[in-house]
């Protein structure tokens, strides 16, 4: 097999073990206390120390994109690999008046209570392995191990009430500007 570009060699570390199965298409990264799985769409190359995992363009079925495969597949696990040993977070914040979050348990099951300015209330449901507290009633902090369900989660609530660009008001990332337009010239 020809020697690969060294953007497609991942280094594992030390502390986790790889366990990978060509049945299956799968490989898996382990530790002490987390368990990551990926279905693969190219093959890879495991060295014999299990330290270096090299992405190739083989398909396990015939395709056309197999250069993009390949690139995204080495994107993905070094994401894995990352989430691993990081806790990824988020912040929204609520601008506008009236504009309010807190959870609520109901018969074991802890939902967030949003009170957005419409005439009814809004209820999430707050998965398992997401964690969300509410610092003031006008803050969200969003936590989870997961990179994609913490960004879907976050935009979800975000999705309830987006920031409009005449007054500001709704549901901003912490970091987040809102560029005001012009309101109408009488």
């Amino acid at each position: 097999m020809k020697s690969l570009s060294k953007r497609y060699i991942i280094k594992v570390p030390k502390n986790i073990s790889v366990l990978y199965c060509q049945k299956n298409k799968i490989v898996t990264f382990f530790t002490d206390f987390v368990k990551k799985s990926f279905a693969l769409k190219t093959k890879i190359v495991l060295t014999k120390n299990k330290k270096l995992l090299k992405v190739t363009k083989i398909p396990f079925l015939n395709k056309k994109e197999t250069k993009e495969m390949q690139g995204t597949t080495v994107a993905l696990l070094k994401q894995m690999l990352l989430e691993i040993f990081t806790s990824v977070y988020k912040k929204l914040k609520f601008v506008g008046v009236g504009y309010k979050a807190f959870s609520v348990k109901v018969n074991n099951l802890v939902l967030l209570n949003f009170k957005l300015g419409y005439s009814h209330q809004i209820f999430l449901k707050i998965p398992a392995d997401i964690k969300i507290f509410c610092l003031k009633s006008s803050k969200l902090f969003i936590s989870g191990t997961s990179n994609q369900y913490v960004n879907q989660i976050t935009a979800l609530i975000r999705s309830y009430k987006i920031p409009e660009p005449y007054k500001g008001k709704g549901i901003l990332y912490e970091n987040e500007k809102i560029i005001l337009k012009e309101g109408k010239k009488v």
